[in-house]
C-alpha cells in the first residue's frame, strides 16, 4: 500500500529509469489508502507535464476512457457539459465519476459537473484514476470510478511561478509558495487565465451571431497543515470565479465558487482514523438564445441564475492486520440548489430542491498466500425511500512479474437537481428536465493482469457493465432549425470493452501505446451517444536532466451526438508536442503545442455544427524550486 501525499516532491522531476509500480490501492483520504482489485492508472507531476493541454482535463485525455460529455475541452465548454465519463458510461453532462481533490469532493453541487479552471496544473503532484465501482468507500457518484488529484506535498521555502502567452491572445500566469516547520506546513497558489478563444462552428455555417468562444477566470488555494501529538489537522480553502463567452454574441455564463474544508487525522500502531467536513457554495448565471438557420439574427430566450451549496462530511476509521485489513465509514451530503429563468420578454420558470444522501459501507481484504481477497458492501441513502446496497467482490494474484485481478460489483446513480429541474439550450437545441427521474443502476465485472518486465509495463483489462435506468437526452422532436429533448430514464444498455497500457523504458526515451475498446449499446441496439467505440494514445518521450521533450499522438472514433443515432460526429486524430528545458538554477523554458496539424473535428450538432480547438500554441517560462 502507498500513499501520493507522502511522496517528495521533486524538481526538477528526475526522469524515470525503469517501469512504474503496479498500484494495488487507492486513495481514501489523507493517509488512508484502500487495498483494491480494480485497474488504477497513477499519474505522477512529471507524467502531467508531458502533455500540453491547458488544464488539467485536456491532459487528463491521455489516458482512453477519460472523456467529457462532449469532446470539448473545458477551455471553451459550457460548464454543465464538463462532467466526466470513464469506459463509455453514460451520455450527458453529470458525472458518473467522483473527482476529490485532497480527499474534498469537487463535482458541482447542482449537476456534478466539474470545473476544471480551479486546479492549477502545477500544484498538482499525482493524479489517481480507479476504474469501475470495485471500491466502497466513494458512494454513488462514483459510479464509473474515482478520480483522487492530490496536491504537491509542502517543502520549505518553496515557491512556483510561471507565464505563458499563446495564441488566441492567450495569457496564463500562476504562482504557488509553500513553507514548512516542525508542525507547521502552509502552501496555496493562485492563477489568472484569459483567452479570446476561437469559433466553436466552422466558417461555411458561421453568420453576423457567431462570435469567438472565450474563458477568463481567476483561481486560488490555501492549505494550512498542524501536526500534533493527539493527530494531524488540515484546513483547506479554495474559491473560483471565471466568465465565458458561448460562441454567439448574446450568450454568456459566469460562475462563483468556493470550498472551506476541515479534516482531523489520528494515527495508531495498527488503526487510522479520520473526520473531514466540507462546504461548498456557487452561484451560476447564464443566458439563452434562438438562432435563425441562416445564423443572421439571434434573439434573447431567457436569463438563467442558479445558486447552490453542498455541505458534507465522512468518517473513516481503518485497521491493518498482518494478513488482513478492514475499513470502515460513513458519509453525508445536503446539496441543495434552485434555476430560475427569467424569460423574454416575459414571464419566469423556477425548479429546484434539496437532496440528503448518506451511507454506510465497510470493505475487508485478505491473504492466502499469493492470492488476496477482497468484499465489500455500502448501503446508501439518496432521498424519500431510494435505498441501495452496493456488494463488491474481488481477488487478485500474483506470481512473479504476474498479477491477475478481477472484480465483480453493483453501483448506482441518483439524478442529480439538475436532471431533475433545469431546463437549458445549446445551440438551437432544447433540454428539457424531468423531475420523476429514477435513480440509475450498475452491474459490472471485470477481469485483467498487470506484466511488469525489466523496462516495460503490460497492463490489460476486460469489462462488462449493464445498466438499468440510464439518465440520458431524449429526442422528442426534431426539425431542420430546432431540436426538443429531455432528460429520462431511457432503455437498459450494455458496455463491454477492453483497455490496454503498454509502456516500455529504455535509457532516457519512454514508448507509451494506450487503447480502449468500448461497445455501449442500449438493448434497443441504438449505441450510447458520446461514446466512440475506440481511442487510443501513443506517445513518445526523452527526458535527460534538464530536458523533455514529448509528442503524441490522440486518436478517436466516430461517435453519435443523440440517442437515435441520427447524428454521427466523425473520429479523428491529432498531434502533440511539449518542449521544456531547464536553463539556470530552477527556471526552465517551456513550449507546447496542441492539434500541431490544426484538424478540424467535430463536437456536436445543434442542429449547426460545433468543431473543436483548432492548433494552440503557447511559450512561457517557469521558476520551480526553493527561495534561497
Amino acid at each position: 500500500m502507498c500513499c501520493p501525499l507522502l511522496l517528495p516532491a521533486q524538481n526538477p522531476p528526475a526522469p524515470r529509469t525503469g517501469p512504474e509500480p503496479v498500484k494495488t490501492s487507492v486513495t481514501v483520504t489523507e493517509k488512508i489508502s484502500a487495498e483494491t482489485p480494480a485497474n488504477v492508472s497513477v499519474l505522477n507531476q512529471t507524467q502531467l507535464e508531458e502533455s500540453p493541454g491547458t488544464n488539467l482535463d485536456d491532459r487528463l485525455r491521455d489516458v482512453p476512457g477519460f472523456s467529457l460529455f462532449r469532446r470539448s475541452s473545458s477551455l471553451v465548454a459550457n460548464p454543465t457539459t464538463q462532467g466526466i465519463s470513464l469506459r463509455g458510461i453514460g451520455s450527458s453532462g453529470a458525472s458518473r465519476t467522483l473527482v476529490l481533490w485532497d480527499g474534498i469532493p469537487t463535482n458541482d453541487p447542482f449537476g456534478g459537473w466539474v470545473y476544471w479552471t480551479q486546479f492549477i496544473p502545477l500544484e498538482i503532484g499525482t493524479v489517481e484514476i480507479s476504474r469501475g465501482a470495485a471500491t466502497s468507500a466513494f458512494g454513488e457518484k462514483a459510479m464509473s470510478g474515482e478520480i483522487g488529484l492530490f496536491s504537491r506535498p509542502p517543502e520549505r521555502f518553496h515557491l512556483f511561478t510561471q507565464y505563458e502567452y499563446g495564441n488566441q491572445n492567450t495569457h496564463d500566469v500562476s504562482a504557488g509558495f509553500s513553507q514548512l516547520w516542525s508542525r507547521w506546513a502552509v502552501s496555496g497558489g493562485v492563477r489568472a487565465f484569459t483567452t479570446d478563444g476561437y469559433y466553436i462552428v466552422p466558417s461555411y455555417v458561421r453568420g453576423p451571431v457567431d462570435s469567438l468562444a472565450g474563458v477568463r477566470f481567476v483561481t486560488s488555494d490555501v492549505h494550512i497543515d498542524r501536526y500534533t501529538s493527539i493527530g494531524d489537522f488540515f484546513f483547506k480553502t479554495s474559491i473560483l470565479g471565471e466568465e465565458r463567452r458561448n460562441g454567439t454574441v448574446l450568450t454568456h455564463n459566469s460562475t462563483g465558487l468556493g470550498t472551506v474544508s476541515l479534516r482531523y487525522v489520528r494515527e495508531f500502531t495498527h488503526d487510522s482514523f479520520s473526520l473531514t467536513g466540507f462546504h461548498t457554495s456557487e452561484g451560476f448565471h447564464s443566458t439563452f438564445s434562438a438562432v435563425t438557420a441562416n445564423r443572421s439574427v439571434e434573439r434573447l430566450t431567457y436569463f438563467q441564475t442558479v445558486p447552490s451549496d453542498a455541505t458534507g462530511g465522512e468518517v473513516l476509521w481503518q485497521h491493518h492486520a498482518a494478513r488482513w485489513n478492514l475499513l470502515g465509514g460513513a458519509d453525508v451530503d445536503r446539496l441543495a440548489g434552485t434555476s430560475t429563468d427569467h424569460l423574454v420578454p416575459t414571464g419566469m420558470r423556477e425548479g429546484g430542491g434539496v437532496q440528503l444522501q448518506h451511507g454506510v459501507y465497510t470493505q475487508a481484504d485478505a491473504t492466502l498466500g499469493p492470492a488476496r481477497l477482497f468484499a465489500g458492501l455500502r448501503q446508501s441513502f439518496v432521498g424519500g425511500d431510494n435505498r441501495f446496497l452496493s456488494p463488491s467482490g474481488g481477488f487478485t494474484v500474483g506470481h512473479k512479474r504476474l498479477r491477475a485481478r478481477g472484480s465483480v460489483y453493483r453501483g448506482f446513480r441518483a439524478p442529480t437537481l439538475n436532471e431533475l429541474y433545469r431546463e437549458f439550450r445549446v445551440g438551437n437545441t432544447d433540454t428539457l428536465a424531468n423531475p420523476l427521474l429514477r435513480p440509475e443502476t450498475l452491474w459490472g465485472a471485470e477481469a485483467g493482469f498487470d506484466w511488469i518486465g525489466e523496462g516495460s509495463t503490460l497492463r490489460v483489462t476486460a469489462y462488462r457493465n449493464s445498466l438499468d435506468n440510464l439518465i440520458t437526452n431524449v429526442t422528442l422532436a426534431t426539425s431542420a432549425n430546432a431540436i426538443v429533448r429531455q432528460r429520462a430514464n431511457a432503455a437498459a444498455a450494455v458496455s463491454r470493452g477492453v483497455e490496454a497500457d503498454f509502456r516500455e523504458v529504455w535509457k532516457d526515451w519512454i514508448g507509451e501505446l494506450q487503447y480502449l475498446y468500448v461497445d455501449s449499446r442500449y438493448v434497443t441496439g441504438f449505441r450510447v451517444a458520446q461514446v466512440p467505440k475506440q481511442q487510443g494514445i501513443a506517445q513518445l518521450t526523452y527526458h535527460r536532466e534538464g530536458t523533455l521533450a514529448s509528442a503524441a499522438v490522440r486518436s478517436y472514433a466516430y461517435q453519435y451526438d443523440d440517442d437515435l443515432n441520427q447524428f454521427r460526429l466523425p473520429g479523428y486524430a491529432t498531434v502533440q508536442f511539449v518542449l521544456r528545458q531547464h536553463l539556470v538554477r530552477s527556471l526552465s523554458a517551456e513550449v507546447t503545442l496542441e492539434n500541431a496539424l490544426n484538424r478540424v473535428f467535430y463536437t456536436a450538432f445543434t442542429p449547426a455544427p460545433n468543431i473543436g480547438a483548432p492548433r494552440l500554441a503557447r511559450i512561457g517560462l517557469r521558476w520551480d524550486g526553493k527561495v534561497h
